[in-house]
């Protein structure tokens, strides 16, 4: 039977990685950021995932993201760190890494660029989670990776004791259900949305929250999304849902992440910009976000 009892739950922004004019990370603009998060009611930070463009930092970089969150969030929400890599061992460096600096579970995303099947997946996150007394997060985003964790898949790795939760950003809801579905019997073991519209959806089906891009520019209203279902206010929650879909619709006006650090820099928060090659918005990009922002009430 499994003991582990950290279990993931609410609104968790993949935080951003604040950079400098020169592309360096803004370890001032992280704190500031931290905290803006907070104060806006999300209930976990999660460090150098997706958006937080994990691919484009050095081990070093990580340790100094991982040690700035650990340090400025001072245990009022949970760290979660993305330990991701494309060899088992690189993810298992990673998250003995993110271990050391005190974090509070890691996240770990299919390796990419390769295409393991559905056994060999299955070791690299036994593996992972046998190198580690943190809590781990699976992670699937088949739309980045080109690879998909099975509902068997995940039943399978959800009997390991300190395999917690998985984040699904496929869209799909119905394999979202799948997931809740066949690991509902498991009390240490649950499921997270990762596309931010499907948040409502998620959680009529029992999902236990979501890690959410846009809660990076609106935490408080992500958070209602969350909240307001847990104290039986359904219809608060839909609403906020709703209001919440123009934003993350509006991820494809340009590379991702590009949207959500624009729409920071437009909040007041430094996010600066994207690594290349993910360049700028255009002027007329950066019009239709902020006419977004703006119908929103966030700007």
């Amino acid at each position: 039977m499994k003991t582990h009892k950290f279990m993931p739950r609410g609104i968790i922004p993949p935080v951003i990685t604040p950079l400098t004019p020169e592309g360096k990370f803004n370890e001032k603009g992280m704190r500031k950021l931290i905290n803006h998060l907070i104060g806006g009611g999300v209930h976990g930070l999660f460090v150098t995932g997706t958006t937080g463009e994990f691919y484009g930092f050095t081990l070093e970089e990580k340790r100094e993201i991982f040690l700035t969150a650990v340090d400025e969030t001072k245990g009022r929400v949970p760290v979660y760190a993305g330990t991701n890599g494309i060899t088992t061992r690189e993810s298992v460096m990673l998250t003995q890494l993110a271990e050391n600096c005190g974090v509070d579970a890691v996240s770990v995303l299919t390796p990419m660029f390769i295409s393991p099947n559905q056994h060999q997946l299955f070791e690299h996150y036994k593996t992972i989670a046998a190198s580690t007394a943190l809590p781990v997060v699976l992670y699937n985003n088949p739309s980045k990776t080109g690879v998909s964790l099975t509902a068997a898949t995940v039943a399978k790795l959800s009997e390991i004791s300190n395999i917690v939760s998985i984040k699904d950003s496929s869209g799909d809801l119905t394999l979202t259900a799948e997931y809740i579905r066949l690991t509902r019997g498991n009390a240490a073991f649950n499921v997270l949305m990762g596309r931010d519209t499907l948040i409502y959806g998620a959680l009529c089906y029992g999902a236990a929250g979501s890690i959410a891009s846009c809660a990076n520019v609106a935490p408080r209203l992500c958070a209602d999304i969350y909240d307001k279902f847990i104290a039986g206010d359904l219809q608060g929650s839909l609403d906020a849902q709703f209001t919440l879909a123009p934003l993350r619709i509006a991820f494809d006006i340009g590379t991702f992440p590009v949207v959500i650090k624009e729409s920071l820099n437009m909040l007041g928060i430094e996010a600066g910009f994207c690594m290349d090659p993910v360049g700028p918005m255009t002027t007329d990009e950066r019009e239709r976000l902020r006419k977004i922002l703006v119908e929103m009430a966030l700007l």
